[in-house]
């Protein structure tokens, strides 16, 4: 009776070991979606072609791949990329710009640079300067918009120095209620009208992507959120290459 008993025990071991073994195998690996991002941002540059640089928060990485697709043959399109190279980089707000421009700028000879910050500057953090969001409107921006304004004009002179044609983009508009951070509708308008008096003081170009999605954002953002959906991110990523094909 002990040997039947334990010879079923054993067979059972074996059985699980294999049900295990076989589900094992058919679950995607934990970073198989890592390394779809890493293959789906990898280009070979052409050698042929100018070289663009986009610089922006998550709006500009929601862009990016519908954007290379529509300059394709026409330029190399790069962005920050994380350390490793494996996903793009979040440039987040122009305190991060400050202490990254450096890094971001090396390596190549840009053509054309578009570039934006506002949507991480205007929202509200635990400690002003982090990334500790906040949903309180009694806890400071991450950036002021004097703050904002004497960071912005430390980078564009950066920028300028790479010879580079510049282009700047208005701050995406902000829906109420928005989830994630607290950010005030007013805010992108504000933030926006001074970073376009210096702009207009560096003769500067502007991509209003602002004015572009007025009265269209039921249509192009996630509900109650910054973000853009699929078709917002296309309908920036028409706006963006325009931009950049009239630099070319």
């Amino acid at each position: 009776m002990m040997r039947a008993i334990l010879s079923s025990l054993v067979m059972l071991l074996v059985v699980t070991a294999a049900v295990n073994a076989q589900e094992k195998a058919t679950q995607p690996k934990p970073n198989a979606r890592a390394a779809a991002v890493a293959r789906s941002w990898q280009m070979t540059p052409d050698p042929a072609l100018p070289n663009v640089l986009i610089l922006g928060d998550s709006i500009s990485i929601g862009y990016g791949l519908p954007l290379r697709a529509k300059l394709q043959g026409k330029a190399n399109v790069y962005r920050p990329m994380s350390a490793n190279g494996q996903r793009p980089q979040n440039c987040s707000g122009t305190t991060f710009g400050v202490e990254q421009i450096d890094r971001w700028l090396a390596g190549n000879e840009w053509d054309v640079i578009h570039f934006n910050w506002g949507l991480h500057d205007l929202k509200h953090v635990a400690k002003p300067g982090t990334s500790q969001n906040s949903t309180k409107a009694t806890d400071p921006v991450q950036a002021t918009v004097e703050q904002y304004s004497k960071n912005l004009e430390s980078i564009v002179a950066k920028l300028e120095a790479t010879g580079a044609k510049l282009i700047f983009a208005t701050t995406t508009p902000v829906v109420a209620d928005s989830s994630g951070p607290l950010r005030e509708v007013d805010a992108p308008a504000r933030y926006n009208e001074a970073a376009l008096k210096i702009m207009k003081a560096h003769e500067i170009e502007v991509n209003d992507l602002y004015a572009a999605c007025e009265g269209k954002l039921s249509e192009l953002q996630l509900p109650k959120n910054v973000h853009f959906n699929k078709q917002g991110s296309e309908y920036l990523a028409e706006q963006v290459a325009a931009a950049i094909e009239k630099s070319l």
